[in-house]
């Protein structure tokens, strides 16, 4: 049986260029599965129904959470006050009641009372820790509440440009394509296009040009992402394709450089056709290893311990290879990019494989593994340092 689903009330204030009744469709409408109601009176005699404050602001998250708890009505920590109620269709009625008048209504029997506190912190997605989504939507909050929605679309762990150089002017541009009406995909599209020049340029040596086409397309990465995020325009298609083009392309830039470097000499005894090579592999094989992560117990390769949330700042993905070619190319030197970029190549695998045969070791005599940032006392404990820095993307949230 489809869950119910009825929205009690309407805010005025839209957030990103977005009603909060249209946000809260958006987001029920990627959770699937799920019935509309307008009213009341028109509720099934059975099932469960999910009550929906428009006067607050959620992200899905706090939904499929609270729904692990059912007969529960949950209350936002600024005010107070009943936000959302998952309960037994024989409930809705006192259930609402409840949430119009706390003050003087009885939570309904068998129903209990949760904070945003009891729900759990850590997101193995984003990874972050940090808890749900939860606020009261008003006009003097319009834009701290904009500032929340963007940066909680961002990964506490990830990697050094994306986390500390992009977040701030990505927001102006997210914000601008909100405005139009620009939609994710049409972000990505243009960053694909962008990623087929910067190998045409890296082939033919224009490797300064190749390079600016290279940074902007990582730029809108970011942006495309985000946008989708804060106007909850993700889709299953969009995802795919996103993800396809940051999944494949890196090594065809790399090559692509490479094979414009034709007459280097050997390094190491292996010529340009034998590095080409090992780019390729050392890159499938680093991604193979962090798709095999998860299956020792939950987290991926990078939220397992704080040395892997360092390691992910720097590790050999797109844009700490970019700063390396891009260095090369400013000396005149693209030769040296293109060795560089091999050996971190090498050097990242076989750090990754170091972790994987450690996890291996740790799933065997230990038992599943366990995210640090899944702790109790990851704040306040041993790792508070790292968790200050990898907790969240903190200049994702200034205006």
């Amino acid at each position: 049986m489809a869950l119910s689903v009825l929205i009690l009330n309407d805010s005025p204030v839209e957030l990103w260029h977005l009603s909060s009744k249209e946000r809260l469709h958006r987001q029920m409408r990627e959770i699937g599965g799920l019935e509309w109601y307008e009213n009341m009176s028109d509720l099934p005699g059975d099932g469960i129904v999910l009550l929906l404050d428009g006067n607050y602001l959620f992200e899905i998250r706090t939904f499929n959470k609270l729904m692990e708890r059912p007969d529960s009505i949950l209350h936002c920590a600024s005010n107070g006050q009943p936000a959302v109620a998952f309960v037994n269709a024989g409930q809705a009625a006192e259930a609402a009641a409840y949430m119009a008048d706390p003050d003087s209504t009885e939570l309904p029997v068998g129903v209990q009372r949760l904070e945003i506190t009891d729900l759990p912190a850590f997101d193995q997605k984003l990874r972050f820790a940090r808890l749900p989504l939860l606020e009261h939507i008003t006009a003097e909050r319009q834009v701290e509440l904009e500032n929340t929605l963007y940066g909680n679309s961002y990964r506490g762990i990830t990697d050094l440009v994306t986390k500390f150089l992009w977040p701030k002017p990505a927001r102006r541009v997210v914000h601008y394509c909100a405005k139009i009406g620009a939609s994710p995909n049409m972000v990505t599209t243009i960053g694909f296009v962008l990623v087929l020049a910067a190998c045409f340029l890296f082939a033919n040596g224009y490797y300064l040009t190749g390079l600016l086409a290279g940074w902007i397309m990582t730029f809108l990465d970011t942006v495309d992402g985000k946008l989708a995020r804060v106007t909850i325009q993700s889709s299953k298609f969009g995802d795919l394709f996103d993800h396809g083009i940051d999944l494949f392309h890196p090594p065809f830039w790399y090559v692509y450089w490479g094979i414009s470097l034709a007459g280097m000499q050997p390094v190491l005894g292996f010529d340009l056709y034998q590095l080409c090579w090992i780019v390729v592999i050392a890159y499938v094989a680093g991604r193979m290893i962090e798709g095999v992560f998860p299956f020792l117990g939950g987290p991926n390769v990078w939220t397992w311990r704080p040395f892997d949330a360092w390691f992910r700042l720097i590790v050999s993905r797109r844009n700490p290879c970019l700063i390396i070619l891009t260095v090369s190319a400013l000396i005149g030197r693209p030769d040296w990019g293109f060795i560089g970029v091999v050996g971190w190549l090498v050097i990242c695998l076989v750090i990754l494989l170091v972790r994987l045969l450690q996890g291996v070791y740790v799933r065997l005599t230990r038992g599943p593994l366990t995210s640090w940032l899944s702790q109790d006392n990851v704040a306040s404990g041993p790792h508070a340092a790292s968790f200050k820095v990898f907790g969240g993307t903190r200049g994702a949230y200034g205006g």
